[in-house]
């Protein structure tokens, strides 16, 4: 059955321990999450400040009892209530009707964002700003406000926005790649309708890491993700945001398919356009296709083939049509999204080393990056296909 990609964006037309302590003494490790732990007797014991720093929450230790007590991070509706200020809505008009004219006073729609800074600077989705005309952001205490200052990146869907407000609470992001499969997360936005602002969702991380619909990996959550939750937090039980909510799978027999951005792409993309005005993508030139495994998502490292050179730098560096790309970096690669990731490190200019089979030699070759909007503009197409880079 046909799966079909819906962006979260709502679109209005008339008509939410106890742990026993131990002295002793063993080979220290390290767990998956990072925290020190030694084995003793076959029990993994734990520095219980480790815990404390990782997982959020307090503990206590009873010298009378010889017992930690944990309490667990901050309860659900804590973290909605610490939150949710950091969340505002934003609703405007339309670019146009089913009707082709933008005069229809119900012809609205609206998204979610999430302030990042106190003086006005708030982060949402792409396709949220770029589809409105005049939006207005509404906040929780009620005020509403224009937006001043706007930047879309419509590759990573997400856009940066500006209004003139102050002292407002800024979200709290999480450190990338903290998030595990099988945490409680929490959405909060605006899903249908303008008027059911702040709803709060409650799910897990259902997977990390998807190659689906997008140029860069994302969060697979069971979080409820409505029309309207586009540009809302993915929140853990810390209260730190761990992705911006973007799109969602839809179809009948499907459920609980939501996606997130996660924080280290948010943070890219932000980094960037407060930096430069802009998004400095630096790509490597070339037009790639990827293996069947990869496509249909197997997993396996089968190597990229370039299909067409499109910079000169690249030409440059003689790598040609038919030529198979291995590695960049030292890292292996095999799909598209695997380059998008590694090159959000490098700036055009900057120079990177390609493993490369060419004409049954495997090789070396340096080349220069170029700046992807600028091969856009060169290009006879307005814009790259999803297989170029």
């Amino acid at each position: 059955m046909k799966r079909v990609v819906k962006r979260a964006t709502a679109m209005m037309m008339v008509v939410v321990l106890s742990i026993g302590v131990m002295a002793a003494t063993a080979g220290a490790a390290t767990t998956k999450t990072g925290m020190q732990a030694k084995v003793i007797d076959g029990q993994v014991y734990v520095n219980t400040k480790d815990l404390v720093k990782m997982f959020g929450g307090s503990g206590q230790y009873d010298a009378k009892s010889g017992t930690y007590t944990y309490k667990g991070s901050e309860a659900i509706p804590k973290v909605i209530e610490k939150v949710s200020p950091s969340v505002v809505g934003i609703i405007g008009k339309t670019t146009e009707n089913q009707n082709g004219s933008s005069n229809d006073r119900y012809n609205l729609a609206h998204g979610t964002g999430v302030i990042i800074r106190a003086n006005g600077w708030i982060v949402t989705n792409a396709h949220v700003v770029d589809q409105l005309v005049d939006p207005v952001v509404v906040t929780t205490d009620g005020n509403t406000y224009n937006i001043t200052e706007s930047f879309s990146d419509p590759l990573s869907d997400l856009a940066l926005i500006k209004i003139n407000a102050k002292a407002l609470k800024p979200a709290v992001f999480a450190k990338a790649s903290q998030a595990v499969v099988g945490e409680t997360v929490i959405a909060i936005g605006t899903p249908i309708s303008f008027s059911l602002r702040n709803s709060a969702t409650v799910g897990v991380i259902s997977g990390l890491n998807r190659g689906v619909e997008a140029s860069y990996r994302l969060i697979q959550t069971d979080t409820a993700i409505n029309p309207g939750n586009s540009g809302g937090p993915l929140v853990n039980l810390k209260g730190e945001v761990v992705g911006i909510n973007s799109m969602k799978f839809s179809a009948v027999g499907i459920e609980s398919m939501g996606f997130s951005i996660p924080v280290d792409t948010v943070n890219f993309v932000i980094n960037q356009f407060f930096k430069y005005g802009t998004i400095k993508r630096a790509s490597l030139g070339l037009q790639l296709e990827e293996s069947w495994s990869a496509i249909v998502g197997l997993p396996a490292e089968d190597p990229l083939t370039v299909t067409s050179v499109l910079s000169a730098e690249a030409k440059k560096a003689k790598i040609k049509e038919g030529d198979v790309i291995y590695s960049i970096a030292g890292k292996r690669v095999s799909s598209v999204v695997d380059i998008n990731e590694l090159l959000k490190a490098y700036l055009p200019g900057q120079k990177v080393k390609l493993l490369v089979q060419t004409d049954g030699d495997i090789v070396t070759r340096t080349i220069t990056l170029v700046d992807r909007a600028s091969l856009e503009e060169q290009s006879d197409d307005s814009l790259l296909t999803d297989d170029e880079q």
